[in-house]
């Protein structure tokens, strides 16, 4: 018998369960403040009867993260995690200090599909998706690994989120949720690859949250080359929906673009950017790339990011480039899984 994932349950099903166990409904908010309070065990929850403890071990469980590694940046502080999932899987977290507060990326899959040219998650697939008691687990480790508490999130991690949609969906709805993290939407930033009909379906649901796009491309052919996503949608479709989130729900689209020397940081390529994105509410999220074991690419040079911010600037985009954190730990992910699994060894960009 397959036991029920208890902490991706919302209070609804969890009341619905108790109550056909015939077990009072008040003993659900019982059992939602030890979950909220990280607990792993039922035998830990001391205010309910030992009878339902031993129903809830036969029935349910509480999925947990082990801290399989860790990496502290000299520098910066970042941390970056190795998790080890209750299956043996492992995935990766970043958490970034910052003047507002701590920020954690996290991952929603083991692995990816997508199959990005410049990412390292893509390489091995997709293993599975997470479930939403795994990416809430993810933050619990980290705050109490550190002794901090996490104010904003960033799906940035391994894995697409959109391709993981309901169990996205369902996490972002317990941070809504009073107790536990508890994290606004406004403090949350949701990056993908570019799944069009899923962008159109997130804008309907009017979250508030931060819609990043890792575009890396200003058209089609070259978008094509690095994503095989874009072979399924244009630039043109991607724009679209784009617009379609930001009419519905206000918020600024920020696109990540990775910075690969000599494939897509020329002027042309910054030109053309401007020429498809002016006018529109935006952010452009310059990405120097990392080098990524076994993929030729390197990063664009400081001196080639600064012109292709300079063009883009001038053009009248909002445009930044992103500060390298944890830049001495190699604290982007995907590349400290492989060399757990792989023995692939890491490459730190300069």
């Amino acid at each position: 018998m397959t036991r029920i994932d208890i902490k991706s349950l919302p209070d609804s099903e969890l009341t619905a369960l108790l109550k056909d166990w015939n077990v009072p409904a008040f003993r659900a908010k019982q059992i939602r403040n030890w979950l909220d309070n990280g607990v792993s065990s039922f035998a830990e929850m001391n205010n309910l009867p030992l009878s339902l403890r031993k129903q809830l071990e036969e029935h349910c469980r509480i999925p947990s993260v082990k801290i399989l590694r860790r990496l502290v940046s000299a520098i910066d502080e970042t941390t970056k995690y190795l998790f080890e999932l209750e299956d043996g899987h492992t995935v990766e977290s970043v958490l970034m200090k910052y003047k507002h507060g701590w920020s954690q990326c996290l991952s929603t899959q083991v692995g990816c599909r997508m199959g990005c040219s410049f990412c390292a998650t893509g390489i091995d697939g997709l293993a599975r998706d997470l479930l939403p008691s795994e990416m809430i687990a993810q933050i619990e480790a980290a705050e109490a690994d550190r002794g901090i508490r996490v104010s904003s999130i960033v799906l940035m991690g391994m894995g697409e989120p959109l391709d993981n949609y309901a169990n996205v969906l369902r996490f972002l709805e317990m941070l809504e949720t009073e107790g536990g993290v508890h994290i606004g939407m406004r403090h949350i930033s949701l990056s993908t690859c570019g799944l069009v009909n899923r962008i159109y379906d997130l804008a309907e649901r009017n979250l508030q949250i931060t819609l990043s796009i890792s575009l890396h491309a200003p058209n089609n052919e070259l978008r094509r080359r690095l994503m095989p996503v874009a072979r399924k949608w244009t630039v043109e479709e991607l724009l679209a929906a784009c617009k379609a989130y930001t009419d519905k729900t206000g918020r600024r689209i920020s696109y990540e673009y990775a910075m690969i020397d000599g494939v897509n940081d020329t002027d042309a390529c910054a030109h053309e950017l401007v020429r498809r994105l002016k006018g529109t509410l935006c952010h452009v999220n310059l990405i120097p790339a990392n080098s990524v074991a076994g993929k030729d690419q390197k990063r664009s040079s400081k001196t080639r990011l600064k012109a292709f911010v300079d063009i883009l600037t001038a053009g009248g985009l909002n445009a930044t480039v992103r500060r390298t954190l944890g830049s001495d730990i190699n604290a982007s992910c995907g590349q400290l899984r492989r060399q757990q699994e792989h023995g692939v060894e890491q490459i730190v960009s300069e």
